[in-house]
């Protein structure tokens, strides 16, 4: 099992595609969460797998997350699918052990989904299970709904991730929130911003803390348009590190297109935070992994390009890191690998 202590890479080597999208007009392979499943003694993934908007895969082989090693189980299943919202269920993600990367918390012999549910509004809901196949049995009130007007999140809460600290008895979950209203920003004004909520145990609603990470107000920089999913890990050079998604391109709401909300491109790259209770104190690392113009030819062959979506990070057992993403056009893209070192 790996180290806790996450150290960023400055190497990245291509693996290939891991799980390809349904070959159709409209959907999606993308946004994971992978953890350890003792119950198959094997990987599990939760992800976006549109339609119907999530799916799960396992991974057999320990030492080997790459093509080919991948087995997609279909649909999560629900047990009370008439408490989700609009019968929408999209982006899953497990509530993660924040001190030990590749495991999600256990909470009083359970675990605990988050979801991105309906589409006008998106907001979060919540679900438990004894087991990590499922199934799920939602909480019928939104743990993250909209906010109010005129606020950063008005529009839609989105992207969640979520953290458990047993030593506090909280949740710790972080957020996508999109204006509906131009917000009081030089630059970006109707951008998405990361946002942080928590939740003590046993509380019935999480309580929202704030933007965390708004768009950059730096000309040019790369997450200077809208901030996108956000995933954290111990670090060695900080104590927290995130990988998230983010744009240089501020949305503009006059527009009517695919990606009105989200203006290519979506780049992946780190933040960092040094507090002890990670709900302040955010900074963008200067320069993201990769741009899309530095994408190779061979990589634009097998499907990726346009966009570098949701990234999750999976600590490999060498201290390497492996890092999941989708890339392709809005509506076509696929989940891809890359393995990162540190000189």
């Amino acid at each position: 099992m790996p180290s806790t202590k996450f150290s960023v890479p400055n190497q990245w080597t291509r693996s290939g595609l891991i799980l390809p999208r349904k070959m159709d007009d409209s959907s999606v392979s993308g946004d994971p969460c992978i953890i350890w499943d003792e119950d198959i003694n094997g990987w599990r993934m939760v992800l976006f797998y549109a339609p119907p908007g999530h799916a799960q895969a396992v991974c057999l082989n320990r030492e080997d997350l790459g093509p080919g090693n991948w087995k997609l189980e279909g649909p999560l299943p629900v047990t009370n699918r008439e408490a989700v919202k609009d019968g929408g269920m999209h982006k899953p993600f497990l509530v993660l052990d924040p001190h030990r990367p590749n495991y999600a918390a256990k909470i009083n012999g359970r675990y605990c989904l988050l979801t991105v549910n309906g589409h006008r509004p998106k907001l979060i809901q919540r679900a438990w299970s004894d087991k990590l196949a499922g199934p799920w049995t939602f909480e019928p009130e939104p743990l993250i709904p909209t906010g109010a007007e005129g606020s950063f999140d008005e529009k839609h809460t989105d992207a969640v991730t979520g953290y458990y600290f047993p030593e506090r008895e909280e949740f710790l979950y972080f957020y996508m929130g999109y204006p509906k209203k131009a917000q009081p920003r030089k630059i970006s004004p109707y951008g998405s911003a990361q946002a942080v909520a928590t939740q003590k145990l046993g509380d019935r609603h999480a309580t929202k803390q704030g933007i965390i990470l708004p768009p950059s107000p730096q000309v040019g920089h790369w997450a200077s348009g809208w901030v996108g999913g956000l995933q954290i890990l111990p670090g060695v050079e900080h104590r927290w590190i995130a990988i998230l998604n983010a744009s240089p391109t501020a949305p503009d709401p006059g527009k009517d297109e695919v990606w009105t909300e989200e203006p290519p491109p979506s780049l992946g790259g780190f933040a960092w935070c040094d507090e002890e209770w990670p709900v302040r104190g955010w900074q963008f690392y200067p320069e993201p992994i990769e741009r899309i113009e530095d994408i190779p030819q061979d990589a634009l062959a097998s499907g990726e390009g346009h966009n570098l979506w949701r990234q999750f990070i999976h600590a490999l057992p060498d201290g390497r890191a492996a890092l999941f993403y989708n890339s392709g056009y809005y509506g076509r893209e696929q989940l891809y690998l890359k393995i990162g070192k540190k000189d």
